[in-house]
């Protein structure tokens, strides 16, 4: 099937190949001797510290705050506030807190990460771990040093909960919006909707660190505006740089690129009525969609086609028998809906025109779609609009792109368990209990032989049932002046993580 090209991305291209003249930013400033001048996709619509709110706001939590663990640039758990961690029994984990300082100057205490565990597993509590942390059944601190964590069943993977940057450790003299952090900057300021300003905080556990001075965050929702201000020299440093420009910054000797694969594309469904809550039907789109095209139009080929679970080839739960589990066959798409007895569907396909990556590829996925009897009429809201369908289900289906939470098999938990509150990032209504089980009995199990056993069978019936399509990996990319060192971008699933190495960035 020919995909046509989109005007968006002959736009983009234009602008990465230098055609289009360099515009200045309202907001862009000289550079300041040691304040590292940030390109951010967009501005955060809340800096909240245990709300989810997307990617930029990830990365702003990550200069002013810190977790009880943290990720070092290998992706392998590091110690954060806390300097070390053991298990006892199968139920109890102890933590002991470092010497740290808050950025009011109190030291961070047990108390402190008690009370932040309180109010995230709070009754009104809308913070994205709640349910995690409503899964501690008690908080002990026997020391001012010494916090422990006793959990209602077996958790293995909560060491990689308390890395999460949805659970930064704040001060239990926080108020109201005012968290008070333990992150290497301070936020000094804000222009709502256009840039941050934060300044390093002195007395930052970590000797030398941060070596910025400070970081002034503005916000370019326009990829190619993004791409140009770091071409003009208006900033030092941008995330989600466009496949598009990829190959033309790679190739500028006063540029650097540092991507990644990780991150995937992937569709959910409304799984609360017909047709889609028939797992022969959600099979059927599964096999409707040549993967390789999307690569081609939606990512510049900067990625690669993904025809299972998003399990990275790397990671020691990677099965190979299931590689292709969801192959591009569009007569068996066909088949299967026959079989549903529904050979010919008329849905709409949720996406955004926000950001070129999620349209475009719901256009690819139309296309194929067409192709074996779907027709999707396209909702293309912006990006605030479509979360909000997502979240109450007010579509039939849709396109979404993110990482997990971690490398572990149990950071797809957010995507595939439907037991869990509903999220514009997973299917709605659509409950598959085999799949939850056998994410609690893998998070309870600490033999590793044992676990992959248990997630080869959840990929099993992930494939069979279909909670989400797999459509592809992509790249995803940070791109810095040649004079900008120590930042890095972290392996796999942690890319969004990478703002944890602004503490040892610095400007020659």
């Amino acid at each position: 099937m020919a995909i046509t090209a989109t005007r968006r991305a002959v736009l983009a291209g234009t602008a990465a190949a230098g055609l289009l003249p360099l515009l200045r930013i309202p907001g862009a400033r000289a550079a300041t001797s040691g304040v590292l001048r940030f390109g951010l996709s967009s501005f955060p619509p809340t800096i909240q510290p245990w709300a989810n709110s997307g990617t930029a706001a990830a990365t702003v939590k990550l200069m002013i705050h810190r977790g009880l663990v943290a990720y070092g640039e290998d992706g392998s758990l590091q110690p954060g506030l806390a300097e070390s961690w053991s298990r006892e029994g199968e139920t109890t984990w102890t933590f002991k807190l470092r010497d740290a300082k808050f950025q009011n100057g109190d030291p961070v205490t047990a108390e402190d990460v008690k009370w932040t565990v309180e109010q995230v597993a709070g009754e009104r509590s809308t913070a994205y771990f709640r349910t995690e942390m409503r899964n501690i059944a008690k908080v002990e601190t026997p020391d001012a040093r010494t916090v422990r964590l006793t959990t209602k069943e077996p958790v293995v993977t909560l060491p990689q909960w308390m890395a999460s940057y949805h659970m930064p450790i704040c001060s239990r003299k926080s108020s109201g919006n005012d968290f008070i952090g333990a992150g290497p900057f301070v936020l000094k300021s804000q222009e709502r909707g256009a840039s941050l300003e934060l300044e390093a905080f002195e007395g930052y556990y970590k000797p030398g660190l941060p070596k910025l001075k400070g970081i002034r965050a503005v916000a370019y929702p326009d990829e190619n505006l993004r791409t140009a201000a770091l071409q003009a020299g208006d900033v030092d440093l941008i995330e989600y740089v466009p496949w598009q420009s990829m190959t033309s910054i790679d190739e500028n000797p006063s540029l650097k690129l540092d991507a990644v694969d990780g991150p995937f594309m992937f569709l959910v469904f409304n799984g609360a009525r017909p047709p889609f809550n028939d797992a022969r039907v959600r099979r059927a789109v599964a096999h409707a969609i040549r993967r390789t095209d999307l690569v081609k139009a939606a990512f510049f080929g900067r990625g690669s086609p993904l025809e299972h679970l998003p399990i990275d080839e790397s990671s020691e739960f990677y099965n190979p028998e299931f590689k292709n589990a969801w192959n591009y066959d569009p007569e068996l798409a066909k088949k299967l809906l026959a079989e549903a007895g529904q050979p010919s569907i008329s849905c709409n396909l949720l996406s955004t025109a926000q950001y070129g990556m999620h349209k475009d590829t719901a256009e690819v996925v139309q296309q194929h779609l067409a192709a074996v009897g779907i027709q999707a009429q396209l909702n293309l809201p912006d990006w605030g609009t479509r979360v909000a369908l997502g979240n109450r289900g007010q579509y039939d289906m849709a396109v979404m792109g993110t990482a997990a939470d971690s490398n572990d098999p149990n950071g797809l938990a957010n995507f595939l368990d439907g037991s869990l509150s509903p999220s514009y990032v997973r299917s709605y209504g659509l409950k598959i209990d085999r799949i939850t089980e056998l994410l609690a009995a893998g998070r309870a199990e600490f033999d590793t032989a044992k676990r992959k056993a248990i997630y080869r069978e959840m990929e099993q019936v992930s494939i069979e049932q279909v909670p989400m399509v797999g459509l592809n990996w992509r790249n995803q990319g940070y791109a810095m002046q040649k004079g900008v060192t120590g930042f890095k971008n972290l392996p796999g699933a942690l890319t969004f993580y990478s703002g944890l190495t602004f503490e040892s960035t610095a400007l020659a």
